[in-house]
């Protein structure tokens, strides 16, 4: 297995933009000549766009970019600009009237970090495509994940910064990657060690605590920790994949969240991960699916690593 850049991935370009003041923004993922596609929408509180049409009876086989963003719903609108700036370059579903391109996403909620105010729209959604064309890939915070925080059942003042993480590989011809936006309400775990490394502060803020056992002891409680968090995460690969493969392979991918954040897939959470694939390298699905599972995990592990403390947060390289 041998690290990889996520562009190495023919035809996928990556973008960010973001209002650091506001501390929010958003992510693109874009394919011009269209990606087999599939979704799988876990937790209790999603803030989604065109998930429906990626179901398996549905007719839309591709894709050809997906946005995440912060925002909480107001988000989705980012979605947009990807969609304003494909169609210039000619690129989408051809109606006979027209093309129609298509794409999907998903958006977290970061309004009580910043300028709950200030929310990714078409403009930034337009300036991310841009930003896809340099090349440059960023993590941390940076796109989607200006603006993420994990361990918050305490409320925000224990809680600390995330971010955005990517992590690709490549085994022979296979290449495949992860893109997530972590923004969980649990802690983040060490997939390697076992150990947390970001999450729920405790209560003079000086080192983590554990949401699982702060859950486990007020169970009785009828909790309301904001009404959204969500990680959201994109798997992209050059294997030829049908769009069921493709939703299954989405949801095999969760097992990733399920490595790297506990709790997970909360009610309070609306985890989503995408997968967008390029079909040029045959591949066992279940080989792809174990693999997903493994830059998924790592990707969300990156995400924390790379966070900078910011809105008066911690980041896991303080701690």
């Amino acid at each position: 297995m041998k690290e990889i850049k996520i562009t190495d991935i023919k035809g996928v370009k990556i973008g960010n933009a973001q209002d650091i003041i506001g501390a929010t923004g958003c992510t693109v993922i874009f394919c011009e000549n269209g990606a087999w596609a599939g979704v799988d929408v876990r937790g209790g509180a999603p803030a989604s766009r065109e998930t429906e049409l990626l179901k398996s009876v549905n007719m839309v086989d591709q894709i050809h970019a997906v946005m995440i963003s912060g925002g909480s719903a107001y988000g989705l609108d980012a979605a947009s600009g990807a969609m304003a700036y494909l169609e210039e370059k000619g690129v989408g579903f051809d109606t006979g009237a027209g093309v129609v391109p298509i794409v999907c996403g998903a958006s977290l909620f970061d309004l009580a970090v910043g300028n709950p105010k200030c929310r990714p729209d078409k403009e930034m959604g337009y300036e991310a495509c841009k930003n896809a064309e340099e090349g440059q890939i960023l993590e941390g915070n940076a796109g989607a994940g200006t603006g993420a925080t994990v361990g918050k059942f305490m409320g925000i003042k224990h809680m600390m910064k995330s971010g955005l993480g990517i992590y690709a590989v490549s085994i022979g011809e296979l290449q495949i990657a992860a893109v997530v936006a972590v923004n969980a309400l649990g802690d983040v775990i060490d997939i390697d060690t076992g150990k947390r490394i970001a999450g729920l502060l405790n209560e003079d803020n000086t080192k983590l605590s554990n949401t699982e056992e702060k859950m486990y002891a007020q169970y009785f409680e009828d909790k309301n920790v904001f009404s959204g968090n969500t990680s959201i995460g994109c798997i992209v690969t050059n294997a030829k994949l049908s769009k069921t493969q493709a939703n299954k392979l989405a949801s095999i991918a969760h097992n990733g969240f399920a490595r790297a954040i506990r709790p997970v897939h909360t009610m309070s959470d609306g985890d989503t991960i995408f997968v967008m694939a390029t079909g040029k390298v045959e591949v066992m699905p279940d080989a792809a699916g174990a693999l997903a599972t493994e830059v998924m995990a790592r990707a969300i592990n990156r995400a924390v690593r790379a966070a900078e403390p910011a809105y008066g947060l911690k980041a896991a390289r303080e701690l």
